[in-house]
């Protein structure tokens, strides 16, 4: 006839199966994480419902008494069933897109990177890896699936379409132009250092002073590596700014960085932040980015 009396606490015979395995009540406690007192006070509680010893006590270590070897192989086979078990029933693990995105350093801190939770919320089956570079990665080579690009939407070999316009103007911080030394005309811009990013193909400055009538031979113009740098240069006092409006709106909301010269802003529509692909027709991952894009551009 069976027993009918009643199996040991599950969580004793999980601390025994640790201990046991392990030859260590502590390895075995950081492993189901709990103390090591609390695996011993588990493993005596279960000797004492047993009625054997199932572990000879040392100074600095453990082993099992034969009674206690005996129980192991069959309390570990016993885990080993569950275990497999709850292998072979679990749901699979749902399936995950990777998608590699390349953009601009600044474009991924300044707008992207607060929105992306909403994202993730959205497509919790897609990875997106950003791979921030100034130099524009090779979409149609596959150095990255998609980008988001900034400029006039003119890139050779790939497909483009614009997800929003960008407004430029210039922009420094508060002190540059306070008092006498405010700047009333776009000349007044070649007393200061002009900070310029790196840029492939640069063309803000030059669209800028083109629809303003200013030579900008004679400019003093500092080269940073990065949009980024610039905005910091420009927050620090250190010269005037091409401001792209999308990138500084928070900068320009809390007054940190003003407009240089008021009512002096380049909306040119073809000016713009832009999704890029290569031709022919994109998998789903990158069809989905390409519409979450689209509608958080239209909300911004």
């Amino acid at each position: 006839m069976r027993s009918n009396r009643s199996l040991p606490a599950l969580v004793s015979l999980r601390a025994f199966e640790a201990a046991a395995r392990r030859l260590s009540f502590s390895l075995a406690g950081e492993e189901l994480f709990v103390t090591q007192s609390a695996i011993s006070h588990h493993i005596q509680r279960l000797e004492a419902e047993l009625g054997v010893t199932l572990f000879e006590r040392r100074t600095r270590a453990v082993a099992l008494t034969p009674a206690g070897q005996a129980y192991y192989e069959r309390v570990h086979a016993a885990f080993e069933l569950l275990r497999q078990g709850t292998e072979t029933i679990r749901a699979p693990a749902v399936a995950r897109d990777t998608l590699r995105v390349g953009l601009l350093a600044s474009f991924a801190t300044r707008w992207l990177a607060p929105r992306l939770p909403d994202f993730a919320a959205s497509h919790p089956d897609i990875d997106l890896q950003l791979l921030p570079a100034i130099g524009l990665a090779d979409v149609a080579a596959g150095e990255v699936d998609v980008a988001i690009r900034y400029g006039r939407g003119t890139w050779p070999g790939v497909r483009s379409r614009r997800l929003m316009p960008e407004r430029l103007s210039v922009v420094c911080a508060p002190a540059l132009v306070a008092g006498r030394r405010r700047p009333r005309a776009p000349a007044d811009l070649l007393r200061y250092p002009l900070l310029v990013s790196h840029a492939q193909l640069p063309f803000e400055w030059d669209a800028w002073a083109r629809q303003h009538g200013l030579d900008l031979s004679r400019a003093q113009t500092v080269h940073l590596h990065d949009y980024n740098i610039v905005v910091e240069a420009a927050l620090a006092g250190q010269g005037m700014a091409m401001g792209r409006h999308r990138l500084i709106a928070t900068q320009l909301a809390s007054g940190a960085l003003v407009e240089a010269l008021p009512d002096t802003a380049l909306d040119d529509p073809r000016i713009g932040w832009w999704f890029v692909g290569p031709r022919g027709k994109s998998g789903a991952a990158a069809q989905a980015f390409q519409a979450w894009l689209t509608q958080a551009a239209a909300d911004a």
